[in-house]
């Protein structure tokens, strides 16, 4: 059994070899696939065998993934280029005969208004329409995009635009051992996950963050246009910004809000918020 992993050399990529490393895949059975030939080299450290392929040149695709069996598709970083990007991957992954594509798209991204959701659910029904045995893992928000910021909640408070809304977010190496678990798991293809972990509200996020750091946080909540001007103002690009407020109206929607696929891919609770943001202090 040989398992192409594209986006070999990304967080969530690399995260996911481990996961089937892990669960005893043999090393030399995973491909990991990435752009930049100097960051595979680790991995062809481990015995993996590497193979350097862009998403937007067809014929590295079409090399990489001769004779796989099956394909971890990560979805691609350049939101806007996603569709024709994904589509090159489908097409290869097609005229390969690969025999199952477990793609990583968005929660509820057939039904979800967020910006963000359009090239996933646009992916989707490309894969669809190949006739290529499919499992979609619908991943909902990283834990990483708020431990990652416990430094400006601390100073600066939690500004969001998603009311009371809750997001179902989950750690970048939970969703890499669901992904791995449904890799070496049998008849999975038509399979559609959505994923994530225990909800929680930004009032209840900034609780916590208060609860462990001992500083006095709080939420401030705003209109979606007011937090994507105060976004801007902190630096960020104005289509980054407008991208993430956009997210948080999603999130007051209850867009983000999953159940419990991933507790039981994992066979165990997902980490909590109050584990990410002890792991991160």
């Amino acid at each position: 059994m040989s398992i192409v992993v594209t986006g070999a050399t990304g967080p969530l990529g690399r995260q996911i070899i481990s996961s089937l490393l892990e669960r005893g895949v043999p090393a030399n059975q995973i491909v990991a696939v990435g752009r930049d030939v100097g960051r595979l080299a680790s991995l062809a450290e481990l015995g993996l065998v590497t193979q350097r392929a862009d998403y937007d040149d067809p014929g590295s695709l079409q090399a990489a993934f001769a004779g796989a069996e099956k394909l971890m598709f990560v979805s691609g970083s350049e939101v806007g280029n996603r569709v024709v990007q994904h589509g090159n991957v489908v097409t290869a992954a097609r005229e390969a005969g690969v025999g199952l594509v477990v793609y990583t798209s968005i929660a509820k991204a057939d039904t979800s208004t967020l910006a963000l959701a359009a090239e996933h659910k646009a992916t989707e029904q490309l894969i669809r329409d190949s006739g290529l045995p499919y499992v979609f893992l619908r991943n909902s928000w990283y834990l990483e995009n708020y431990t990652g910021q416990l430094a400006t909640y601390r100073e600066h408070g939690v500004a969001g635009a998603a009311g009371d809304g809750r997001v179902s977010a989950a750690t970048r190496a939970d969703y890499a051992a669901a992904a791995a678990a449904v890799l070496t798991a049998p008849d999975q293809a038509g399979s559609v996950y959505e994923l994530g972990g225990a909800p929680f509200s930004m009032a209840e996020l900034a609780a916590e963050v208060s609860r462990q750091t001992g500083a006095p946080v709080s939420y401030l909540d705003l209109p979606v246009d007011k937090y994507t001007e105060l976004l801007v103002a902190a630096g960020l690009p104005e289509g980054y910004a407008a991208m993430l407020a956009d997210a948080d109206r999603g999130i007051a929607q209850g867009e983000l809000e999953v159940g419990d696929d991933l507790a039981r891919l994992l066979g165990r609770t997902p980490t909590t918020l109050a584990e990410a943001i002890r792991a991160a202090l």
